[in-house]
């Protein structure tokens, strides 16, 4: 079963990419390799409630078990003790990686009130993008009526792309809603 987005990608976006790019075959047009989420918890760190809350919250919307991430060292002016949660972060590839996407690009962004595009300047040199989000709840698995505490979640879309042209090119071809220049 694969998602609406990957057979977009595969029978439109990668022709129209050789054509665009001049590329001699099809498996050199540059596609997604991974998307990495992650999220710090923040102040509520210390309830084991809210974190487990943010927990099943964070496996619903990406669809699979997040990783917690722990202090590696005590830094007494943040109140941190060593092997503290301070935050949550997830690797999504294949179907997981392609119906996120689908989700965030037709469903999540729309719903961001006074959307009025990605930025373009959020790629790398190595052709990534990131995109920061200030609240998980305009996901439409989470219920904000359960939600403990709104969190901001970080997106990285890794792309096999080498540069920033090639990348935005593919995210753009996909459907990804960027500011007009």
């Amino acid at each position: 079963m694969s998602s609406r987005l990957q057979e977009r990608y595969k029978n439109e976006v990668v022709p129209e990419l050789v054509k665009e790019l001049g590329l001699n075959n099809p498996l050199e047009a540059p596609k997604i390799l991974k998307v990495s989420v992650n999220s710090g918890i923040g102040e509520f760190r210390d309830s084991k409630e809210a974190v487990n809350s943010f927990v099943e919250e964070m496996t619903q919307l990406l669809g699979q078990v997040p990783n917690v991430r722990v202090s590696r060292k005590a830094i007494s002016g943040f109140k941190l003790k060593k092997g503290d949660v301070v935050g949550l972060s997830a690797t999504l590839r294949d179907e997981k990686m392609w119906s996120f996407l689908d989700k965030l690009v037709n469903i999540v962004l729309p719903r961001v009130r006074d959307f009025r595009g990605l930025s373009v300047s959020a790629f790398d040199s190595n052709g990534n993008y990131s995109v920061g989000l200030t609240d998980h709840t305009i996901f439409p698995e989470v219920n904000p009526n359960n939600v403990k505490a709104s969190r901001s979640l970080q997106i990285n879309i890794v792309t096999s792309a080498e540069d920033r042209e090639g990348s935005f090119l593919l995210l753009k071809k996909l459907g990804f809603p960027f500011k007009e220049e």
